[in-house]
């Protein structure tokens, strides 16, 4: 089976650092994938991304996997929220594209949580129904083998950034099958009532960060946050966050050419200009 990085690194209790894959194209994705060794994974973003979730997110997916056996593990977002009732067959067809994981956004009750961890796992353990002929071709095994291993190796993550699922995190990161709570401080803020962060989420909103953190570990679970920058991403490691998104495809990309532009020019770079 080809090398499940992000798995590994829960295995080896280190930070699992991540990219933000918002740009559509097999090109695209693949170029971040390969960027550095340090990758555990790429997140394919479906939701506020351009790709789309079929063909776009399969795609992608391949020409990550092509890399080879120590290819980051490709993550998918779905674009559905935990309000809405499409998550069902938006997880099937991320899982059976041969994504290693998937990502719900807004996720506020355990009712909505088990309900994904349902619809990504096979029977008896879930309600995923089987008929792909790509999902495990991707993984570089068998029809067979797949169906054996896929509920132990796909992770199910759901996003915590809403108020009611800042009350609800404990309930949540209970549900058997949730792998990790991951953190949208973005929306989180907006939903409470504080602008978004710029780069650092507002004092009281860092403090419900913390506790969504402290909720996660107590029950066993992994807890993952979006940042924007390497300098960001240690903080959040010496924390005791698991998995750590550090820059996007179209962040990196606009950070890299401002400030070559700028040491062109002779001009002392500043501050980086607010990107996602």
């Amino acid at each position: 089976m080809t090398t499940h990085t992000l798995l590994q690194a829960f295995k080896a209790s280190k930070p699992a650092f991540g990219a933000w894959i918002t740009l559509p194209g097999v090109l695209n994705a693949r170029a971040v994938a390969q960027a550095s060794p340090h990758l555990s994974w790429v997140m394919i973003d479906c939701e506020h991304g351009l790709t789309s979730l079929q063909p776009g997110a399969a795609e992608s997916i391949q020409a990550i996997t092509g890399l080879g056996p120590n290819a980051p593990s490709p993550l998918v977002r779905i674009p559905a929220t935990g309000f809405s009732n499409s998550t069902s067959w938006q997880i099937k067809y991320a899982l059976d594209a041969g994504a290693r994981g998937v990502l719900v956004p807004m996720v506020s009750t355990a009712e909505k949580a088990r309900e994904i961890v349902t619809d990504s796992r096979f029977p008896p353990g879930g309600r995923r129904g089987f008929g792909s002929p790509f999902c495990h071709g991707v993984w570089s095994i068998s029809a067979a083998e797949y169906l054996k291993s896929a509920n132990e190796n796909v992770v199910v993550m759901v996003q915590i950034e809403t108020k009611e699922g800042v009350q609800n995190a404990g309930a949540i990161a209970a549900v058997d099958g949730i792998d990790c709570l991951f953190i949208g401080p973005y929306d989180l803020s907006l939903c409470l009532g504080y602008p978004p962060p710029s780069p650092d989420p507002h004092p009281d909103v860092e403090i419900i960060i913390q506790d969504i953190l402290k909720a996660a570990h107590k029950e066993g679970k992994k807890c993952a946050i979006y940042c924007t920058s390497g300098k960001q991403s240690l903080k959040r490691a010496e924390e005791g966050f698991d998995i750590i998104n550090v820059t996007s495809d179209s962040g990196a990309m606009a950070e890299a050419v401002a400030a070559n532009l700028s040491a062109a020019i002779g001009e002392k770079p500043g501050a980086a200009a607010f990107r996602y």
